[in-house]
């Protein structure tokens, strides 16, 4: 299914300028035309607080505030008006390491450097299409960091043959 990406708002947070210039190619190449930049974070949180954003789209290696703590910041309710937010992160350095670190700090979806449309476009629609349930616990507030939740079946096994017939009343 194709998609009009002409309606949603993203927040960019890039500090490489060549970087910017691809992702902003990108992005006008899927049709997404309202887009907010930034260069590091404290930008970032200042436009997040002047305009209404859908999707925050950031770098992981940023000076003087990284993309995890970026993201750590924006999870936090207290701080931040928009905890539900939806991030993906980008990173040249994408190791199995720095993607569970992404996904500990409440990143929604994770994209390698160099971005391509297809790549960009398949992140895009996972947070529309699949958006995961948000898991609070006492070190961890983000979207449910499991891929799939698998559903079972509860085996009901009768003790009499009156239960096993379904002749008793629950």
């Amino acid at each position: 299914m194709a998609y009009r990406f002409d309606r949603i708002t993203l927040l960019v947070v890039e500090d490489n300028a060549n970087m910017r210039r691809l992702v902003g190619a990108v992005l006008s190449a899927i049709g997404i035309v309202n887009v907010h930049w930034a260069t590091n974070v404290p930008d970032a949180l200042k436009l997040l607080q002047e305009v209404p954003v859908d999707i925050v789209l950031t770098d992981y290696n940023m000076q003087p505030v990284d993309g995890l703590t970026f993201t750590r910041m924006l999870r936090d309710s207290e701080r931040n008006d928009a905890p539900f937010l939806p991030i993906i992160m980008m990173t040249g350095h994408a190791t199995k390491k720095i993607v569970a670190a992404a996904r500990n700090a409440g990143v929604t979806e994770f994209l390698a450097k160099p971005v391509s449309v297809a790549s960009m476009y398949d992140r895009l629609v996972e947070v529309i299409e699949n958006p995961r349930p948000f898991v609070k616990t006492g070190s961890f507030f983000g979207p449910d960091r499991r891929r799939q939740v698998k559903s079972f079946e509860v085996e009901r096994r009768g003790t009499g043959a009156a239960e096993d017939a379904g002749e008793v009343e629950l």
